[in-house]
């Protein structure tokens, strides 16, 4: 069974093993050099500290840690989700798909016009996750000054739009 719970500061250490290794920074920013004790800790508290950002860990059976979820509310109304199952050995077993739609329950209140996220092209199990969630394909996005991440995959969640 999979729960969320909103982040506290003591998980930290989940994500000091997962901003660590390898293959989930190729998989989500792309960036392959390693990451230090400071910035990890310096991201962590600006997460935490942000206001129009919900942070949940990703729990297995209410107790073992897998991954994480965030949502980052826009001006726009839009919301941008993010998630990453950081224990590799649940991968492909649904837990993201699960996850996911527990967070868009979570963050329902708050009346978010669309949802969307960008991800991989090559990521074709996280597409399949968000595609089992509802969101659809709405384009290519070029990041031309992004060397780790050049270009993702744009799905959304809410009514049809030109650009998001």
């Amino acid at each position: 069974m999979i729960t969320l719970k909103r982040l506290k500061l003591e998980d930290i250490e989940y994500f000091s093993k997962w901003w660590r290794d390898p293959v989930l920074r190729k998989l989500t920013s792309g960036v392959l050099k390693p990451i230090s004790d400071q910035e990890i800790k310096k991201y962590f508290q600006e997460m935490l500290a942000n206001k129009t950002e919900y942070h949940f860990l990703i729990l297995l059976n209410q107790k073992k840690a897998i991954g994480h979820i965030a949502f980052r509310g826009r001006k726009d109304k839009s919301c941008e989700t993010q998630i990453i199952i950081g224990e590799k050995k649940y991968w492909g077993k649904g837990y993201g798909t699960k996850a996911i739609k527990l967070g868009l329950g979570e963050i329902s209140k708050h009346n978010y016009k669309k949802v969307y996220l960008e991800v991989r092209p090559e990521n074709l199990r996280a597409i399949k996750a968000y595609k089992n969630c509802g969101f659809r394909p709405i384009g290519l996005k070029r990041y031309p000054k992004n060397k780790f991440l050049p270009v993702v995959l744009k799905m959304s969640l809410g009514p049809k739009s030109e650009d998001i």
